[in-house]
């Protein structure tokens, strides 16, 4: 190889640097591949039916293509510091080029040992969530990691890896590769033109490299990959396989951007109009919001309760109370209540989002998830919004009580519910001194508990009462509590028979329904003229099935019971979410002409339909809500009965342009306003 310095150009040492450069990018190239590799070989489980080899060939190619950048960039945040730091002190760029080498290296294994139970958690690689822990309970999530996920063996594990990685790639730095084949210097022994002929090559090379980085693996930008758009396989597992680790925290770290900034939304003022006249079946002739999302009560169809229970359940999901499930009987005690003659349940119904956080927002609001984070915006705390749930239920002569198993500085939830117009906020601290419990909060048993011993029977009162115990770490003593474990392992696929970790949080679901049985007992008991309402507050975190589809992915159960509730109380067609509880049951109890205002509608009356942050679902199908067109998928058992996809998208327009609005601007609707995308 040359070893003249031209035009004060030392090419000897460009040439040295750029393959100590290539040499980096291609060993971590070669890391995330391999990665990739091993996650889809760990995970194969989730391989949706129907998948081939090429499918799973074309997830390993199309990922080694999007890491292509993520190299490039690890390989700069390496090299760009060693390079200047090499040009003062030749010795302290090596000591540059090891801290940094080492600091990636337990960085990319860290990411890689957590992926996997973050998979098995979300069924998806990292994503915004990841980013809503530091409204979290750090302590409480860091306990919980440590129980429930062996973090300490896990970051063994990773330490190791990282070790490895760091070995490996000082060793790979220091072999001469172009000696050991004998290429060194084949150009520049033929003279002044082979020696051009060489450093062409390089930056030809060089050029080339640096083009698939900044592109994605494309040489353009129209043929350019992205996290966007590089879900190219049929498969939802493989799709998000393609993502490498760091570029899936990126994805997040946008997609919780969108979510802070309303990015996501580009409703102008005239649209949120349009769709709220729409919805209220009368002109679009107001730009005030009240006048379109102002109703007036039918007049009740039961006698007002003296007291409402309304259980948000963590992670109640709907699919155990399915009869294909029936065998293992967790749910063996809800079941019993819908079963009464004093009950109506709604078994298609969502949660507004994956989340506990957005299901407490979305029932205390009102508001739909629309790319706002509610705990945390200053106008969640200056003033109930029009839709809240509390000041309405006050105007109906209730206390409003929100209890919580957990503590009160979790999402903020005590200022929050109080300044949402709840009249009393009870945390941990208010739970009985004996109560168990893990990081989160106490067992359900002590909540209840708490709940019956506070409700005073002759002061009427509407209760939230917030759950905890189906939840990581899975702590409750599952075999102190009577859980027969071997009736439910029967029952499992034989895949899933001696699957330990899936038993247990089957357990705690039926430690939730056993619970929750006692508790309503315990309520129609003691508060005779009282209504319960149940519903999960999502419960997209366990299945049986590795490839859930849609409705049982997301669904969670809506139950009301109590005097004067029947099975026929709520339509046929019944199909909500979160926000449509409120005007539900107001619907129920209140005086006809009593006005409240609401974006959802209730189910005793005429809402078929439910959407959150990324589903639809009526009484007969199901769907993405982001896909142009919508495509209704049949719920099986159904009768296929049509849909009217038109009125459908209008209504997840609807109420996501007006849950947007409201919370962001108000109800004043004002041409002035940035409405959308920063503008």
């Amino acid at each position: 190889m040359a070893t003249d310095k031209v035009n004060g150009v030392n090419w000897k040492g460009f040439y040295n640097l750029t393959f100590r450069w290539l040499k980096v990018f291609l060993f971590y190239l070669t890391v995330l591949s391999l990665c990739r590799v091993i996650f889809i070989e760990i995970l194969q489980e989730y391989i949706g039916n129907g998948v081939t080899a090429g499918d799973v060939r074309l997830a390993v190619l199309s990922g080694a293509r999007l890491s292509i950048q993520t190299a490039g960039i690890i390989t700069m945040v390496i090299f760009v510091p060693y390079a200047f730091t090499r040009l003062i002190y030749k010795k302290a760029g090596y000591i540059v080029l090891n801290v940094l080498s080492g600091l990636v290296a337990v960085t990319t294994a860290v990411l890689f040992f957590a992926s996997i139970p973050y998979y098995h958690q979300f069924h998806s690689r990292f994503h915004q969530i990841l980013f809503n822990a530091v409204n979290d309970d750090m302590y409480a999530l860091l306990i919980s990691l440590v129980q429930e996920f062996n973090l300490p063996l896990r970051l063994c594990g990773a330490l190791l890896m990282a070790f490895v990685l760091w070995w490996l790639l000082d060793k790979f730095l220091a072999c001469q590769v172009s000696e050991r084949l004998g290429l060194q210097g084949i150009l520049s022994k033929r003279g002044k033109g082979g020696i051009w002929a060489e450093r062409i090559l390089v930056l030809g090379g060089l050029y080339l490299v640096a083009r698939l980085i900044f592109f994605g693996g494309s040489l353009s930008w129209e043929n350019s990959v992205n996290w966007e758009n590089a879900g190219v396989t049929r498969d939802q597992f493989l799709n998000e396989a393609i993502l490498d680790d760091y570029q899936a925290i990126y994805r997040g770290y946008r997609m919780n951007g969108r979510l802070l900034s309303s990015e996501g939304l580009d409703f102008t003022p005239e649209q949120v109009r349009d769709l709220a006249a729409h919805m209220a079946n009368r002109p679009a002739d107001s730009n005030n919001l009240a006048v379109y999302l102002t109703k007036n009560a039918q007049g009740s169809t039961i006698n007002k309760p003296k007291h409402i229970f309304l259980v948000l359940s963590e992670s109640f999901a709907n699919w155990p109370l399915l009869d294909k499930y029936a065998d293992l009987h967790i749910a063996d005690n809800v079941k019993k209540i819908i079963a009464g003659d004093d009950t109506a349940y709604c078994g298609t119904f969502l949660p507004n989002g994956g989340s506990t956080v957005s299901a407490v927002t979305g029932i205390v609001t009102g508001l739909a998830d629309a790319n706002l984070y509610l705990t945390t915006m200053p106008e969640s705390f200056s003033a109930p919004y029009p839709t809240a749930l509390a000041p309405q239920m006050e105007q109906l002569g209730y206390e409003t009580n929100f209890w919580y198993a957990g503590p009160a500085t979790w999402e903020r939830i005590e200022p929050f519910t109080l300044s949402q117009g709840f009249d009393h906020f009870y945390g941990r601290g208010d739970m009985p001194k004996e109560a168990t419990g893990s990081v989160w909060g106490c067992d359900d048993e002590y909540l209840y508990q708490a709940v019956l011993a506070g409700v005073q029977v002759d002061k009427p009162s509407f209760n939230i009462v917030l759950n905890v115990s189906n939840h990581s770490p899975f702590n409750v003593d599952l075999t102190a509590k009577g859980f027969d474990s071997a009736t439910v392992a029967k029952a499992l696929p034989d895949s899933e028979k001696n699957n330990t970790e899936l038993i247990t949080q089957l357990g705690h679901f039926w430690y939730a329904d056993r619970e929750l049985g006692k508790f309503v007992e315990a309520v129609k008991q003691k508060y005779p003229d009282s209504m319960v309402i149940i519903v999960g507050d999502h419960a997209e975190r366990y299945n049986i099935d590795k490839k859930p589809n849609i409705y049982e992915r997301y669904g969670v159960p809506l139950i009301i019971t109590g005097k004067g509730v029947r099975e026929n109380t709520l339509i046929p067609a019944a199909a909500g979410s979160h926000i449509d509880i409120g005007p539900t049951l107001v619907e129920l109890i209140a005086p006809k002409g009593f006005t409240y205002m609401s974006i959802g509608s209730s189910l005793t009356r005429s809402n078929t339909m439910g959407v959150n942050y990324a589903v639809w679902l009526t009484h007969d199908y199901y769907g993405e809500a982001d896909t142009l067109p919508l495509t209704p998928l049949l719920i099986e058992g159904s009768q296929d009965p049509g849909i009217d996809t038109l009125e459908l998208q209008i209504y997840i327009d609807t109420i996501r342009s007006l849950s947007w609005w409201v919370p962001k601007y108000g109800l004043m609707l004002d041409e002035a306003l940035p409405y959308a995308n920063g503008r």
